[in-house]
């Protein structure tokens, strides 16, 4: 969007000087201040003395004369002030930067709205390590990465629910191996392949921009992502200033900067300091120092700073301060690059709005469950896959759900389903790994197994063997999902994997390399209450200030 124009707003423009656009009223202006303010009699006390009328003919014009001179300044001055408003309403829309959500061939439908027709909201917060600029560059990082492309060294899943009452954000390991989906670049055209070995989670945002890390996020979890935020170094800092001060505190003196130079320069005395600019920026950056020294515990501590931010933001009345507000707007506008459905600050501002529903207490920060695999992380296959359904589901993680923690019941579809004889089922291997080769066989074997269940149209696809860590069962639109669910009932497949996707045309089961061998698909401890699946000593509630980081030995002074 241009910095000129609004898209899809005009202005009027009446006869004389003109009046504010059509929208005022959307930026709290009255549109009742732009009426004539000159009109009327100037003298209304009906005189009826001749002398008396004669004489006061003169002052009588001057009066009106007067009166119209200060209606028409008074008319100036508002419809100039409220012009400047909305001249800089357009330049705070020229500032962000807008992206298309999702880059990816597949993307995961919106989740059904609940008995209100209220549906949950999740938004993807990406973090950038550019120094593709000065200020970045100043800020960390060496001169090498300049040019590079940038890298989404902080993800965090923001889930807020349905209702409102309640907010999960969950993190992602910047080095977490996970297989990254196809992606094209909007602006090049050039297509990334999806890829068959497993790569570190941050390298998606190379493959196109923030798109990419919202298709990987959608593949990875199942969950339907709205809308994605990304800042920078600088914009970090510069948001952090606009803030004034969040505090944050360790259990000791700390000073992250070893001896070959490693480590954020972040360097507190013990207790709570409130951090903002460039210390703010530390505190989110700093890995040295902090616990085991690992992305893990450097997630904890943003978990941390971020709790502290929304109770400061909730308790700093100085934010009713015009100025503040002004100051505040302008640094998120030049700070944030966002999807093309925020890209208003209206928008921005009627998000803002319902993220602030929830009270701090109902607000639950963790981390994806993982096991170590060498240097990097993976997710810990059954943990993670139950936190991720619990999203789905829009469960609250804080257990304060009516039957939270409990795995929701499988719903079955209000589509009926035809006679198993006339759904038609294609049949995919889709059992390789990064480590293994497929499994020989699998589509025809689970086909076999349809066709003497009833499923006579079931056919295996002798294809090139796809890459599914678990088996899904995929149908194109709402008028097959009954079918889809028949064929997971008969194999015993759950219904939660029973998903809509535009990538396939008709009932496609996907056998995943879960289910390896033999025809009875195989029991899960999904049945487990999900709740175990959350890390205690990464889980933060949002109104808890009483947290300290754990300073890492070695790192005190």
């Amino acid at each position: 969007m241009g910095r000129g124009t609004v898209r899809g707003e005009r202005t009027r423009r009446p006869a004389g000087r003109g009046e504010p656009p059509e929208k005022a009223s959307d930026l709290g202006w009255d549109d009742s201040l732009y009426e004539d303010a000159a009109g009327g009699d100037a003298d209304s006390r009906g005189r009826t003395a001749r002398g008396r009328q004669r004489a006061a003919v003169r002052p009588r014009r001057r009066r009106r004369r007067i009166l119209r001179w200060t209606a028409s300044i008074l008319a100036f001055l508002i419809i100039g002030s409220a012009g400047a408003g909305y001249l800089y309403y357009r330049h705070l829309n020229g500032n962000l930067k807008t992206g298309k959500l999702n880059l990816g061939e597949h993307k995961v439908p919106e989740p059904t709205p609940n008995a209100a027709g209220q549906r949950p909201l999740n938004i993807l917060l990406i973090g950038s390590d550019s120094r593709n600029t000065k200020e970045n560059l100043k800020l960390g990082g060496h001169k090498q990465s300049v040019g590079s492309a940038p890298l989404a060294d902080v993800q965090m899943l923001l889930h807020l629910s349905a209702d409102r009452s309640n907010m999960s954000v969950v993190s992602m390991p910047r080095d977490t191996l996970t297989r990254l989906p196809q992606c094209t670049d909007p602006e090049s055209g050039k297509v990334y392949e999806a890829t068959v070995s497993r790569q570190m989670v941050n390298s998606s945002l190379a493959r196109g921009g923030p798109g990419c890390t919202v298709a990987t996020w959608e593949q990875l979890t199942g969950i339907h992502i709205d809308h994605y935020m990304m800042v920078d170094f600088s914009g970090v800092v510069s948001m952090a200033d606009a803030i004034g001060g969040v505090p944050v505190c360790v259990n000791e003196n700390v000073h992250s900067r070893n001896s070959s130079g490693e480590g954020s320069g972040l360097k507190l005395k013990k207790g709570t300091t409130s951090v903002k600019g460039e210390q703010a920026l530390q505190w989110l950056r700093t890995r040295h120092g902090f616990e085991d020294g690992s992305d893990i515990a450097r997630a904890k501590a943003q978990h941390m700073y971020m709790s502290s931010m929304v109770r400061e933001l909730r308790e700093n009345a100085t934010f009713s301060h015009p100025g503040k507000l002004r100051t505040l707007a302008e640094k998120a506008t030049n700070a944030l690059s966002v999807d093309d459905g925020l890209d208003t600050v209206k928008k921005l501002y009627d998000l803002s709005n319902e993220l602030k529903r929830p009270a701090p207490k109902r607000i639950t920060m963790t981390t994806m469950p993982f096991v170590y695999e060498g240097a990097r992380v993976v997710p810990k296959e059954k943990d993670a896959d139950a936190l991720w359904r619990l999203l789905r589901d829009d469960i609250a993680l804080d257990g304060k759900d009516k039957d939270a923690g409990k795995k929701p019941k499988d719903e079955t579809s209000d589509d009926p389903a035809a006679a198993d004889g006339e759904i038609a089922v294609q049949v995919r291997n889709g059992t390789r790994t990064a480590t293994a080769p497929a499994a020989p066989g699998r589509a025809s074997q689970v086909a076999q197994a349809l066709t003497a269940k009833g499923f006579t149209q079931a056919v295996a696809d002798q294809a090139q063997s796809l890459v599914e860590d678990r088996t899904v069962i995929r149908y194109p639109s709402a008028d097959l999902e009954g079918d889809a669910q028949a064929v997971a009932k008969s194999l015993g497949i759950p219904l939660s994997s029973v998903r809509e996707s535009t990538e396939v045309s008709g009932v496609t089961l996907i056998v995943g390399a879960d289910w390896r061998t033999g025809t009875a698909f195989p029991k899960s401890t999904d049945d487990e209450d999900a709740s175990k699946a959350l890390d205690k000593e990464q889980t933060q509630n949002g109104a808890d200030d009483s947290k300290c980081m754990k300073v890492e030995p070695g790192y005190t002074w």
